[in-house]
């Protein structure tokens, strides 16, 4: 028997990440027959995120980089909002709203608070006295919550010292299947707005230009290799962030951000994400739902995407000379395009279904609401 919609909010920092990231889970949530609202500061995915059928809440003072006089006053918004908007769930996502987010939640009394991990804020290289700061942090907000989503295995054994089993759950992650898949025509389209040949080669990588995802060294890797393909990254900037890459990268063409992201990935041959640190790749697993052969850093995050040599091509993070190696190899070798590009389609059919992930939120909301005895979800 159906239960009472719930009041569901799902918080992030910026909108771009309830359009881009959590998309398909509102979706899900609002053919379920919630009331769903999308808390975050206001920008150029608020009509996006609302032709979902989702209302947003506007907080103007959230921004992605950490500042105390911003981040209080983003607090004071977000309070506000759970106040105004009765939830009966908050889920939260992404590091600072993450952290904020599950804290108001609990000392607001919501009766279920969620969070998901989408990837620790540190990388394999971190220095120790970061990795313990960054724990250390997650770790006392782990504490507010009354369950933990974790979407990699790793960043669940990183916090099992403070988030039991008894609610920690690892959902791993998805995309729009029905929407990412390879388009033949959108294919030829996008080649020929950027003026590629059809004997040419595309190389290209996908995500905010940051630092952090690589893109210096495959700047290295496309001088390196200049002459056998053309090199792109198609993406938005991102001043809020230190690592902001606010210059040309020599040897790449910039591309900014796009909303025909199918015909994009359809339109390379190599997909290349040599990044930093990763919770899931999400551009990762919309390349393999395209059948996209793909050269991937082997850190936690992209790992999880497939097993080198099979799905995928794995490469030592910064390490432009084995950057090259890989990218070289997969243009010197059609028939090896072809069958990791296949293989990682398959893979993405078997194991990155985005609505999957969703069902397993609303499950959660409706275990943690059994346990609390505060009423169900919706089935």
């Amino acid at each position: 028997m159906a239960e009472r919609p719930l009041r569901i909010a799902h918080l992030t920092t910026v909108d771009m990440s309830l359009a881009l990231l959590l998309a398909t889970e509102l979706a899900v949530d609002v053919d379920a027959g919630h009331d769903v609202f999308g808390i975050s500061a206001p920008g150029p995915y608020v009509d996006a995120v609302e032709s979902l059928g989702v209302t947003h809440v506007p907080v103007p003072a959230f921004t992605r980089a950490w500042n105390l006089r911003r981040d209080v006053a983003a607090a004071r918004q977000v309070a506000a909002a759970i106040r105004r908007l009765d939830l009966d769930v908050l889920h939260t996502h992404t590091p600072k709203a993450g952290v904020i987010g599950r804290v108001l939640g609990r000392l607001l009394r919501v009766p279920v608070v969620v969070n998901t991990c989408h990837g620790l804020w540190v990388g394999d290289g971190d220095r120790r006295a970061k990795r313990a700061v960054v724990l250390g942090i997650e770790g006392l907000a782990a504490g507010f919550s009354h369950h933990e989503l974790f979407q990699n295995a790793v960043d669940r054994e990183a916090l099992r010292w403070a988030v039991p089993d008894r609610k920690a759950r690892v959902v791993g992650n998805g995309v729009d299947l029905d929407r990412f898949r390879f388009d033949a025509a959108a294919r030829r389209r996008v080649r020929a707005e950027w003026g590629v040949a059809d004997n040419e080669l595309v190389v290209g990588g996908v995500g905010r230009r940051v630092a952090e995802k690589g893109i210096v060294e495959l700047g290295v890797a496309a001088r390196a290799l200049a002459g056998r393909a053309r090199f792109v990254w198609v993406g938005p900037t991102d001043e809020d962030k230190p690592d902001a890459l606010r210059d040309e990268v020599l040897g790449i063409e910039l591309i900014g951000p796009r909303d025909d992201m199918p015909a994009v990935y359809s339109a390379l041959d190599v997909f290349v994400l040599p990044s930093h640190r990763e919770g899931f790749s999400r551009s990762g697993m919309e390349a393999a739902a395209c059948g996209r052969p793909m050269v991937l850093s082997d850190i936690r995050g992209c790992r999880e995407l497939g097993s080198d040599g099979h799905h995928l091509l794995l490469v030592p993070p910064v390490d432009p000379p084995a950057l090259v190696g890989a990218i070289a190899r997969l243009l010197d070798d059609a028939a090896l395009r072809a069958r990791l590009g296949a293989a990682a389609a398959t893979r993405a059919q078997e194991a990155f279904d985005q609505r999957a992930v969703a069902a397993a939120s609303l499950d959660t909301y409706r275990q943690v609401a059994a346990r609390r005895g505060t009423g169900g979800a919706a089935s």
